[in-house]
């Protein structure tokens, strides 16, 4: 039998084909690499190369080390990052559909929160992110007041703090009475730490995920006004296009699962912030209903402003409060 031989030149063009299939992305998240959030979506990149079985590789930067959390969004648009994460809020009025997730409808959990975020654009289909292609939504659990030095029992202990909050929760304080000072994460502990403000707004998980637990010495329980904050993952348009239709689908099989993964991992993240937040000495206060009623009542402009505000930009707010009220 004759032994048929591959020219070299033939043997070189398939591995230089294999090469050229190969497609190399980034990924830019603000969470520092030793947070769950950040795990996972490292863990995320993982599978993507698992599951096209090594053609698409993301070389994966946390920390802000690539784009700064503000910066995200637009960096992603712009080819900086073919990937992102980052907090919508970030960039007040650029996101008005989405924002109502974040309103204080009184959150239980983070797989209650991402549930309702991914079942809004689901639903709504905004077209605010139609610059970039959205991979997924999810968001933490219920966000409350914590202060350094000060217990606050009612609506009057409140007066005068300056708490830290970005976007919906920065409302919340100041229909609450308090003054909001708007700085990212990133910045929170160092002004907690320098007394430069009273407290924060935050979830619970944070207590551990962002040591916060070791400058704060005090937890409301203000549940009938938790909000969440809605994260993004989102995709270059012009690098998801270069994908083919066997990536795409493994891709968006693989954003339903880690989207579920990340609300389960707030959830048992806020678990382990309370165990931190006790640890360091933290005190929890509770809320009776009276005083959740009062604090709830004061907080609920904060909707209606809402609904009001986006009605200018042609935005049934109504509809979407509702829906969310409804998906709860």
């Amino acid at each position: 039998m004759k032994r048929i031989t591959i020219p070299a030149i033939i043997v070189l063009a398939l591995f230089t084909a294999q090469a050229w299939a190969k497609t190399e992305l980034t990924y830019s998240n603000f969470f520092p690499p030793t947070h769950i959030q950040s795990q996972l979506a490292e863990s995320w990149c993982k599978e993507v190369e698992k599951r096209t079985h090594g053609e698409v590789v993301i070389k994966y930067f946390p920390a802000g080390t690539l784009t700064k959390a503000p910066q995200t969004y637009d960096g992603v648009v712009q080819g900086m990052a073919d990937i992102g994460m980052t907090v919508l809020a970030y960039s007040r009025g650029r996101f008005p559909v989405a924002a109502a997730i974040d309103l204080p409808m009184g959150y239980s959990s983070g797989v209650q929160a991402t549930k309702v975020a991914n079942a809004v654009l689901t639903h709504f289909a905004p077209k605010e992110f139609d610059d970039t292609r959205l991979m997924f939504l999810h968001a933490h659990g219920p966000g409350l007041i914590h202060t350094r030095d000060k217990e606050v029992h009612t609506l009057a202990d409140l007066k005068g703090l300056k708490l830290r909050g970005t976007g919906t929760s920065g409302l919340v304080q100041a229909a609450l009475g308090a003054s909001p000072v708007g700085k990212s994460m990133r910045e929170c502990y160092q002004m907690l730490q320098k007394g430069v403000v009273d407290g924060s707004s935050h979830p619970v998980e944070s207590n551990k995920g962002w040591k916060l637990g070791e400058v704060v010495h005090y937890m409301v329980q203000n549940f009938s006004t938790a909000y969440t904050t809605t994260f993004a993952v989102f995709m270059n348009k012009d690098k998801w296009a270069k994908l083919t239709p066997d990536q795409q689908k493994a891709i968006k099989e693989i954003n339903e699962e880690w989207s579920a993964k990340h609300g389960v991992a707030w959830d048992n993240s806020d678990k382990e912030g309370m165990e931190f937040f006790k640890s360091k000495g933290g005190k929890v206060l509770s809320q009776s209903d009276a005083e959740s009623k009062k604090w709830a009542a004061a907080a609920a402009p904060v909707i209606d402003n809402y609904i009001e505000k986006v009605a200018k930009k042609g935005i049934d707010g109504k509809a979407l409060v509702k829906f969310i009220q409804d998906n709860m």
